[in-house]
């Protein structure tokens, strides 16, 4: 399939690169060509399978969201207006002990479906039965990363916990073109020092980069001072966890020393706005991460906890909570949260193969309306597209070469309605079950 994208804004993303009008051909899943208008082509022994007039509007690489548990869509309003603590072990924890492994497949369809919508291109899922996930994005035609979500509070429970990553990490790992894998565990406060021992010890066997949530919470930082006298990032780095790489989920509260940490090991920090919000766990210092050479990458968290997988809104709340967080109106610029969004996001993952538009780069793509009344006048693009942007913007979600979404209208196996039903079936089963517990 040979694809032209003409007529558009084109943001590559590409450093100090501007946007310009002008097109995008993608062979297959690969971007053959980036012209300008001022670029002198002939078109007369061209062949193209589907031309797009984009009508001026935006191409820019497609949203990459960090740190997601997709499948937790069935809990989307569940169990709102809790701290984490509690939302975890009374409300969340017990919903999903109830969960069937062939659920997980649809729970994730119904990500995808809200992803797609909103210009995300690959998600890092953290949850439970990756095979789900993966069929699930593997026939939908979506990008995922995996991650190891192992945990475990006691050494008996080490040796399953081990068992369970070696084998996930072989299985999934770079196993398919739209699907890859990486090392990862729940967080410090539910593993055992022996188990993040061998996590660390795996890591350095296999060169791998590590993930895990981390220091999302003033409750979780004080608890791990008090068992180990340090703080969970200062623990990772004693245990070496950092040796290779990797990323924190949250970041809410880190010392100077952390940050000291993160920046000579190059860890990234995923921020979270809206779940941390909604949580009450607080304000992520991006500012500050910025300034201190650390690179922050942006996700969604769960739709359990924020309670939606809308990366506009992730977008917007990471530069307005630093306006309030530091006084500053200017403490975080939009153009900096769109490379978060979408560079840093790629680079986090391992992708660099889609981390911008430029010829050699896989073809995920997004198309941005801005001929909607949010988007006018364009006095700044990038502007209007972190502080005005909304998935009504979204007009097409191209993946790999394949378009999955344009205006309105998946471009799916499987009809959505059939989705959503058979997610409602889910969470009235599990209801009932609790209840007769």
């Amino acid at each position: 399939m040979r694809t032209r994208l003409y007529h558009a804004r084109v943001l590559t993303m590409n450093p100090g690169q501007e946007p310009f009008m002008g097109e995008v051909w993608v062979q297959d899943d690969v971007i053959e060509r980036v012209i300008s208008e001022t670029d002198s082509i002939s078109l007369s022994e061209e062949k193209f399978d589907q031309q797009i007039d984009c009508m001026g509007n935006l191409l820019l690489p497609g949203f990459k969201n960090c740190h997601a548990h997709g499948p937790m869509t069935f809990l989307r309003s569940y169990a709102d207006d809790l701290p984490l603590q509690e939302w975890l072990n009374e409300k969340i924890f017990p919903a999903e002990a109830r969960l069937q492994e062939k659920d997980i497949y649809v729970l994730m369809q119904l990500a995808v479906l809200e992803y797609i919508r909103g210009g995300i291109t690959t998600s890092f899922e953290m949850y439970f039965h990756p095979d789900m996930i993966a069929r699930a994005c593997i026939d939908m035609g979506y990008r995922v990363v995996l991650s190891g979500t192992v945990f475990g509070a006691d050494s008996s429970q080490v040796s399953d916990a081990m068992k369970t990553l070696e084998k996930d990490y072989q299985t999934f790992h770079e196993c398919h073109p739209l699907v890859d894998y990486r090392l990862g565990f729940h967080s410090e406060y539910s593993c055992c020092k022996e188990l993040l021992k061998e996590i660390a010890s795996l890591s350095h066997t296999l060169k791998a980069p590590v993930y895990m949530h981390n220091s999302e919470t003033i409750r979780e930082v004080e608890a791990c001072r008090q068992r180990y006298g340090v703080t969970p990032v200062e623990l990772m780095d004693q245990l070496g966890l950092f040796e290779y790489g990797g990323a924190g989920h949250h970041m809410v509260y880190t010392s100077e020393n952390d940050r000291e940490i993160l920046k000579e090991k190059g860890i990234y920090v995923v921020t979270n706005p809206s779940s941390n919000l909604k949580l009450a766990s607080g304000i992520a210092p991006v500012k500050e991460y910025i300034e201190k050479g650390i690179t922050v990458a942006i996700g969604t968290d769960g739709p359990a906890s924020n309670n939606n997988l809308n990366f506009f809104k992730e977008m917007y709340l990471t530069a307005a909570l630093q306006k309030i967080k530091y006084n500053d109106a200017a403490a975080v610029t939009p153009i900096d949260v769109l490379a978060m969004a979408t560079v840093n996001g790629a680079n986090l993952l391992g992708l660099e193969k889609c981390n911008a538009i430029a010829p050699g780069k896989q073809a995920d793509i997004i198309l941005i309306d801005l001929l909607k009344p949010n988007m006018q006048p364009v006095n700044h693009l990038v502007n209007n597209l972190i502080y005005s942007g909304s998935n009504e913007n979204v007009l097409m979600t191209m993946i790999a070469g394949k378009i999955l979404y344009t205006n309105g209208q998946y471009h799916l196996t499987g009809n959505p309605l059939d989705i959503y039903e058979q997610a409602n079936c889910i969470i009235r089963r599990i209801e009932l079950t609790l209840e007769n517990s």
